[in-house]
C-alpha cells in the first residue's frame, strides 16, 4: 500500500522504497534528510542510534508516539533529548511526536 501511495502522489521517483526489518537497512542508508520513525517500541532506541549519525545537517526526525508510550520511550526519548548532535523537543501533537533536527 505505501507503494501505491507513493505512486499515486507523484513521488515515486524520489521516494526509495525499502521493505524489511529496518535494522537491518538501516546501516546502509546514509545522507537520510527525514526520518519518521513509527516501529516496535521496544527498538526506537537501536534505530535512533543508527539512523542519526548518517543523517546530513538539517536533517530531521521524527520519532511518533513520543507521549502515549512515554514509559517504553523514555531511554531514547532522555537520550534524543541530552543528545549534543541534535536540537530534540516533544510536540504535544495526537500521541506525541519527537522531533529532533541534526546539527
Amino acid at each position: 500500500m505505501a507503494r501505491q501511495t507513493f505512486e499515486v502522489t507523484g513521488v515515486g521517483d524520489v521516494v526509495d522504497f525499502v521493505h524489511g526489518d529496518a535494522l537491518d537497512h538501516l546501516p546502509d542508508c546514509v545522507d537520510i534528510s527525514f526520518c519518521f520513525l513509527d516501529a516496535e517500541k521496544e527498538t526506537y532506541t537501536e534505530c535512533y542510534e543508527a539512523v542519526v549519525p548518517n543523517m546530513v545537517s538539517g536533517g530531521i526526525l521524527v520519532a511518533d508516539n513520543a507521549i502515549n508510550h512515554e514509559e517504553t520511550l523514555r531511554p531514547m526519548l532522555d537520550r534524543a533529548l541530552a543528545d549534543d548532535r541534535v536540537d530534540a523537543l516533544v510536540v504535544p501533537i495526537g500521541k506525541g511526536e519527537l522531533v529532533c533536527r541534526k546539527k
